[in-house]
């Protein structure tokens, strides 16, 4: 039988259902967030975990370190297809405006999926040290976050805000080196911004005498003045090894973005899925249990279609301003 023949066949079979059709492809992912070492790089294994179970690996993620926020919405920029990412709600608008440090580029291209747990401000020393307080941080070294990381930014605002800024001897360390300069008396304390109890502060307060520091209602007034995104938040005791008293501290929401280049059927699937399996997630994580359908519209981007979608099944109302 000649190939034009076993072509005709073929084509015909498929038609009348005889033959199987190929194999639909499955969907790619790619979900971007911050180092290996933060808790958000963690919730991202984690979400890609969820997704290849429940979807019987139809979809197939792929987990990518990134240096943080600002290059997490730089590269969304640019990305094609399916890419979902981690920022703060206040990053996306300076985005969208073409605010610092986005300045020349604005883009509206973030499409809101569902939030993930937020940003716990972290003001570690070394006991050592007998730092004990915000204003005690004058004349030591200190590492304000991840270099070009929203958390460096966001930490040098705030020590410009207490009047910090020249007094603070801030070093170019990067904060996945923080650990090591800390251990080895190179450095004072550092910053880091991420979901509590952070992996980092974990294990380095299995080995090292820590202290977390703890705002003054003065000073958590005057950051969350300078940006009302940051809410007072309480860490208990007991969060880290050798932490017997209640931190108080600061929190900002964090979003999961997609963009307007991602397929509807992915968004609404994915969202859906994380809704449906967070308590599975919390069972591992307690991080995941403050997360609320109902914070939502702290989101502050349009709401990507698919997730629209799945929102007005279970009811939800989502405000004009993100449609």
């Amino acid at each position: 039988m000649n190939k034009t023949v076993i072509g005709v066949l073929c084509a015909v079979g498929l038609a009348l259902g005889f033959l199987p059709a190929p194999a639909e492809a499955a969907t790619q992912i790619t979900l971007k967030s911050a180092k290996t070492t933060s808790s958000y790089y963690m919730m991202m294994v984690q979400l890609a975990e969820m997704m290849k179970k429940a979807s019987k690996g139809e979809i197939v993620p792929t987990v990518e370190e990134s240096q943080g926020s600002v290059q997490n919405v730089k590269e969304s920029f640019v990305r094609p297809g399916n890419f979902l990412f981690t920022a703060p709600p206040s990053l996306i608008a300076d985005a969208r405006a073409g605010n610092k440090p986005f300045a020349g580029q604005p883009h509206d291209t973030a499409r809101a999926l569902f939030l993930i747990p937020g940003i716990t401000v972290h003001f570690v020393v070394r006991t050592e040290t007998g730092i004990t307080s915000i204003p005690d941080l004058a004349g030591h070294t200190f590492v304000s976050g991840g270099k070009g990381t929203f958390c460096e930014k966001s930490v040098t605002k705030a020590l410009n805000v207490l009047g910090l800024t020249d007094k603070v001897k801030v070093e170019a360390v990067e904060l996945s080196a923080a650990s090591s300069a800390m251990r080895n008396g190179k450095i004072d304390g550092f910053a880091t911004c991420s979901a509590h109890p952070t992996p980092q502060l974990v294990e380095l307060a299995t080995t090292n005498d820590l202290t977390i520091l703890s705002f003054t209602d003065a000073e958590r007034d005057a950051i969350i003045k300078m940006n009302p995104m940051y809410a007072p938040l309480t860490l208990p005791a007991g969060t880290y090894k050798g932490q017997d008293k209640n931190i108080s501290t600061l929190a900002m929401p964090v979003g999961a973005y997609g963009t307007a280049a991602m397929d509807d059927k992915t968004a609404y699937t994915i969202t859906k899925t994380f809704w449906e399996w967070k308590s599975k997630l919390a069972a591992d994580n307690p991080w995941w249990k403050g997360v609320t359908k109902e914070m939502v519209p702290l989101l502050g981007a349009k709401v990507h279609p698919g997730a629209a979608t799945y929102y007005a099944e279970i009811g939800l109302k989502i405000p004009d301003s993100m449609k």
